[in-house]
């Protein structure tokens, strides 16, 4: 069976439910998003100004954060004094300085520090394009942090903050999927 040059087999062959919000949300307005990214990423500076602080020299940088199931990306301006979170959709010209892209529970995880972003990488659940530079800034910053984000971010929600990650959670429990080991 020959493969698609432009489209390698691992993307074609890839599992059709984690990619089902990217078709369900697609039509739905972005401008709702928008003041709870603000509100994240203030929460986040508030919470963890070591995390910005740390990324040094990139504070500057653009991080094109890719959920791949989701009709939209995210960008990130890590900078302590001005920093932004936004939404775009895909089909947006936006400037960035590195991409990291992965399943939105990947990334999730991967900011949560549930996942090491360079197990990630060699699995290719991780796609990191750009200033690599950065990206291994903006990581080292992730996993130098005492405790989790997520936690800090959805406090901000109460109840319903948690109850919708703890689901969140729980989904990726169940999507994670052994793989055989070689040895057998």
């Amino acid at each position: 069976m020959a493969m698609d040059a432009v489209t390698p087999q691992y993307y074609t062959t890839r599992p059709v439910l984690p990619y089902l919000p990217r078709h369900l949300l697609a039509p739905l307005p972005l401008f709702p998003l928008q003041p709870a990214l603000h509100r994240i990423i203030n929460t986040v500076v508030r919470k963890k100004p070591e995390l910005f602080h740390r990324i040094g020299i990139h504070k500057n940088k653009r991080f094109l954060l890719d959920p791949l199931n989701m009709p939209f990306v995210l960008l990130l301006g890590p900078d302590p004094d001005q920093p932004f979170l936004r939404a775009y959709r895909r089909t947006d010209s936006i400037r960035f300085d590195a991409r990291i892209a992965g399943t939105f529970l990947t990334l999730l995880d991967m900011i949560d520090g549930r996942l090491d972003g360079d197990a990630l990488f060699f699995s290719r659940d991780l796609i990191v394009e750009g200033n690599t530079e950065a990206v291994v800034s903006l990581r080292n910053a992730l996993d130098d942090m005492d405790g989790s984000i997520a936690d800090d971010v959805v406090s901000v929600y109460g109840l319903p903050g948690k109850t919708f990650l703890a689901l969140l959670r729980r989904i990726r429990r169940n999507t994670v999927i052994e793989q055989p080991d070689d040895a057998s």
